[in-house]
């Protein structure tokens, strides 16, 4: 299996804030991989380099082999935290913007599940909640045949009773060997279906370990989270 991500020696600093210090990962094509951290600990800054839009840093960033940018873009499917739709679009309208932007997106499928996650097709995104535009959202990134899923807090907005469901539907259309990356503070709701855990902390890697089952050894990854980030801060 090819490594999807490479990256060595990255570090970045916002003038005297260093926010990720010499970090280095490396994965296989394949995987889900939780990225976790409390706030301001460099998870959306390690993002948004791999995703080519912080250029300024120091280090090596591979994503299929390559640096990102042109080819990455093609390749990378990315999920903002914050919302990115205009206000007047409905979800027909984005859908068909997506489908008229990326030669890899599924305008079929990303219809069909437009009633999976019950959303209507020609109301508008101003007057749908934080939970409908996040689904949306989710909905036209996972309807792209990508190699590499970048999703940044992807249902922090969306009703607990529907999270199971929306990480279901998401894991069964995704394309085979794709790999996933999602950032998120919801761990118990997520954890079962990470099949490694990063960890990191004052912009280091303080835990990059195997998962099995929504457990790292015998412990839930959320154990461990508290466990890691009752001393992460004393790091310097």
């Amino acid at each position: 299996m090819s490594k999807i991500i490479e990256i060595r020696g990255l570090s970045k600093a916002y003038g005297k804030n260093q926010v990720l210090n010499n970090l280095s990962l490396e994965y296989e094509a394949g995987q889900f991989i939780g990225l976790l951290g409390p706030n301001g600990c460099g998870k959306t800054t390690l993002i948004k380099i791999m995703t080519g839009l912080i250029k300024d840093y120091s280090g090596k960033v591979l994503i299929d082999g390559q640096e990102p940018g042109v080819h990455t873009k093609n390749i990378v499917a990315y999920l903002p935290e914050q919302t990115y739709l205009p206000a007047w679009m409905r979800p027909v309208d984005a859908i068909k913007y997506m489908d008229d932007f990326y030669e890899d997106f599924d305008k079929d499928k990303a219809l069909a599940m437009l009633d999976t996650f019950l959303l209507p097709p020609k109301q508008k995104i101003k007057s749908m909640s934080k939970g409908m535009q996040e689904k949306l959202q989710l909905l036209l990134v996972v309807c792209r045949n990508a190699k590499l899923y970048i999703l940044d807090e992807p249902i922090g907005g969306v009703d607990p009773a529907a999270r199971d469901f929306i990480l279901s539907a998401i894991m069964g259309n995704l394309p085979k060997d794709s790999t996933v990356l999602i950032s998120t503070h919801l761990i118990h709701d997520v954890e079962g279906i990470f099949d490694t855990a990063l960890m990191i902390g004052n912009g280091v890697v303080l835990k990059n370990e195997k998962v099995v089952e929504g457990k790292i050894g015998d412990k839930t990854i959320e154990d461990v989270f508290k466990e890691v980030f009752g001393y992460a801060w004393q790091i310097n």
